[in-house]
């Protein structure tokens, strides 16, 4: 691995687990796509090649997931946070921008907002938006992760679970609620660039009403802070978004590059 821009796929060890990453490489600015809560790499292929050789596309699978191997802090959203670090490191990567879909997107603004001297912004793909989720209180999605925990094994191959116990399930899904109820300090004292990519309707873990109020939920940052903009209103859903409109994430990472945006984006 010492030659940093050349295209490479492999495992970075950290701490009892090893993640999957890719790597393009080249000389063009480099950009770290952070997945989805149970999702794999495999999600970002639209969004790369449209994009294309101008940027240096780093794809990985957070613990647990994918090709990465298990771990004890597979569920934390802690440890995610810190393993950019890991993966940056291990591919010589210095001043990113960070491209986060749902679970992905708090975890970049989190690990921007601690360092935002070594970052370009955030771009957030139908994720990071400061909502408590009050309906879905701990024990109920203890309850629905125990009821499908023989599929998960299935699932899991599929990139829509991790290897992880039905326990393990619930503790990120909860975790990620108090994040989220918490994510509105963070936002408001961003000093970094962030652009969102806004979906439209339900998902397959929340009804139309449910999403819609958590994207509501972002009018008051954006007229607390000028840094935090919607590059896009897309007419997707937030399972469809990164197939779909592909092309106005892509359009939101050339907006913070400084790059011409596409033609044709599809959006509201």
């Amino acid at each position: 691995m010492s030659n940093f821009n050349s295209a490479w796929t492999g495992m970075v060890p950290i701490d009892d687990t090893a993640l999957a990453v890719t790597d393009t490489g080249g000389p063009g600015r480099p950009v770290i796509y952070l997945n989805g809560q149970f999702a794999s790499q495999a999600y970002w292929r639209q969004v790369i090649a449209e994009l294309g050789s101008d940027y240096r596309h780093i794809t990985y699978d957070m613990r647990a997931r994918g090709r990465s191997k298990r771990s004890a802090a597979a569920a934390s959203f802690e440890t995610h946070v810190r393993d950019i670090d890991a993966v940056l490191a291990a591919r010589g990567v210095d001043q990113p921008l960070l491209v986060g879909w749902s679970y992905g997107a708090p975890v970049a603004v989190h690990w921007v907002s601690r360092h935002p001297d070594r970052a370009l912004g955030v771009v957030s793909v139908d994720g990071a938006y400061p909502h408590d989720y009050p309906d879905a209180p701990p024990e109920r999605i203890r309850r629905l992760w125990r009821r499908s925990r023989w599929l998960l094994p299935m699932l899991s191959t599929l990139g829509m679970a991790a290897k992880m116990s039905a326990e393990q399930h619930a503790q990120s899904n909860i975790e990620l609620i108090e994040i989220s109820a918490a994510l509105g300090p963070i936002l408001d004292g961003a000093t970094f660039p962030v652009r969102y990519v806004v979906a439209t309707g339900a998902n397959l873990g929340g009804g139309h009403d449910e999403m819609e109020s958590a994207r509501a939920t972002l009018a008051p940052v954006l007229a607390r802070n000028p840094n935090i903009k919607v590059s896009a209103k897309v007419v997707s859903n937030h399972s469809k978004i990164l197939r779909k409109d592909f092309r106005a994430v892509a359009d939101a990472v050339r907006e913070l590059a400084g790059a011409p945006r596409s033609r044709g984006r599809r959006s509201r």
